[in-house]
């Protein structure tokens, strides 16, 4: 499975309160999301405020995108909504071997 991230703008959405972007899995594109409080937790967000949010995820883009693709494997390209704990247990267990 091809799996890249197009330089597209991360989207605010307030209803689920998480951060939106693009995936592109062979040519076909597919909406991912991290979560708030994960931004909060694991890349240093200082509020669910749409500023901070969006700031955190730029920051450490790579990382969730690294992450992202994980899961996208994982789901075998269904979309993600990374949270928290998939922070805490991809940290703790070493990468896939399709990684």
């Amino acid at each position: 499975m091809k799996i890249e991230f197009p330089n597209v703008a991360p989207v605010y959405n307030g209803d689920d309160l998480t951060i939106e972007f693009a995936a592109d899995l062979n040519h076909k594109r597919v909406v991912c999301a991290i979560s708030a409080e994960a931004l909060e937790d694991h890349f240093g967000a200082k509020s669910c405020n749409v500023d901070d949010l969006i700031a955190a995820f730029r920051a450490n883009r790579r990382a969730i995108e690294k992450m992202t693709e994980r899961y996208l494997g994982i789901c075998l390209g269904a979309p993600v909504l990374l949270r928290s704990g998939h922070f805490r247990w991809g940290m703790e267990c070493p990468p896939s071997r399709d990684a």
